[in-house]
């Protein structure tokens, strides 16, 4: 079954499915106890300027700084390789990945449709600054090459800019998010059981980036969490989530998942659940917030030296 529910909007759907797998999980629980705690602290904690891991680029909507947020958000994935990847140091794999794609910008002029269109691996891997290794790291530079040829396509169907893109379309954050899933590496849908599970995470968040680099939109206040596998980590290490002892243990000795495996989805769900369930608790305590600002306090939260100690959840996937 494909993800084609187009009578709700994209951030509905996500919710639905996320939910009705949290309805019956296998490998995941959550602690009721452990969310009132959680959102207590969230209670207090002040909302990040910035959070650490997002990618956008300077505040303006030029085309050029909006199309730089486009190839930032197209190539913002590959957390399952960052164990492998070669890093600035003091730099996580995303930010590396980003700081690498702006200088690259800064020194050759700006991205255009034709520009990433022809992108290949070769230059992937001398943009990112990786070696084509003939094993994962040129397995992620490859998906690297693919995902900017796809943008540049899609912005060449679609006027052949990113302002013309956006021109032609509502200046929601869901008919944004929605626009994007026309990119094969943007179309973030699973099956489970039979049945789709939608997550959409870099579509949502292409969105509220664009938003943050000046183009008015709305209904962000509407988006899901977005579902990676470091606000599932936060809601572990926080006692918010259980695992069964077998994911738990596979988990803390670095083993990979499966990417569209039932425990993977579970996770990737309860991100989306937990975030809601935390966003209802913030609410009732006084402090109205959007799922996007909480899934920003919890990744601010993932920064702490002894939540990143803790090893979280791999997958080598497109989707984060």
């Amino acid at each position: 079954m494909l993800d084609d529910d187009h009578t709700r909007s994209l951030p509905d759907r996500v919710r639905a499915d996320c939910r009705r797998v949290m309805a019956t999980p296998t490998h995941v629980a959550f602690d009721e106890a452990g969310l009132d705690r959680l959102a207590d602290r969230l209670l207090v904690m002040p909302e990040p300027d910035d959070p650490p891991e997002r990618l956008t680029g300077e505040p303006g909507a030029d085309d050029a700084t909006l199309t730089l947020v486009l190839a930032l958000a197209s190539i913002n994935f590959g957390s399952g390789y960052h164990d492998v990847v070669r890093k600035r140091p003091g730099l996580s794999g995303a930010r590396t990945m980003a700081a690498n794609l702006r200088d690259y910008v800064s020194w050759t002029g700006p991205l255009t449709a034709g520009r990433l269109g022809s992108m290949t691996t070769v230059d992937t891997s001398q943009i990112f600054g990786q070696d084509l290794d003939g094993g994962a790291l040129e397995e992620l530079m490859s998906h690297f090459a693919i995902a900017l040829v796809d943008l540049g396509r899609f912005l060449d169907d679609q006027g052949g800019s990113a302002r013309a893109w956006l021109g032609g379309i509502e200046p929601d954050a869901a008919a944004v998010a929605d626009s994007l899933t026309g990119m094969p590496y943007f179309r973030d849908v699973e099956q489970l059981d039979g049945r789709a599970v939608a997550f959409h995470k870099r579509a949502q968040l292409a969105a509220a980036d664009l938003a943050r680099a000046g183009v008015a939109l709305t209904g962000l206040d509407r988006l899901t969490a977005f579902a990676d596998n470091l606000v599932p980590h936060v809601l572990r290490v926080s006692g918010a989530l259980t695992l069964d002892p077998l994911l738990a243990a596979d988990i803390d000795a670095g083993r990979l998942l499966e990417p569209g495996g039932r425990a993977e989805i579970e996770l990737r769900a309860a991100a989306v659940v937990g975030t809601d369930a935390l966003v209802d608790r913030l609410a009732r305590l006084g402090r109205r917030l959007p799922d996007m600002t909480v899934d920003a306090m919890l990744w601010t939260d993932g920064q702490r030296p002894e939540v990143k100690a803790v090893p979280r959840p791999r997958a080598r996937s497109v989707f984060y």
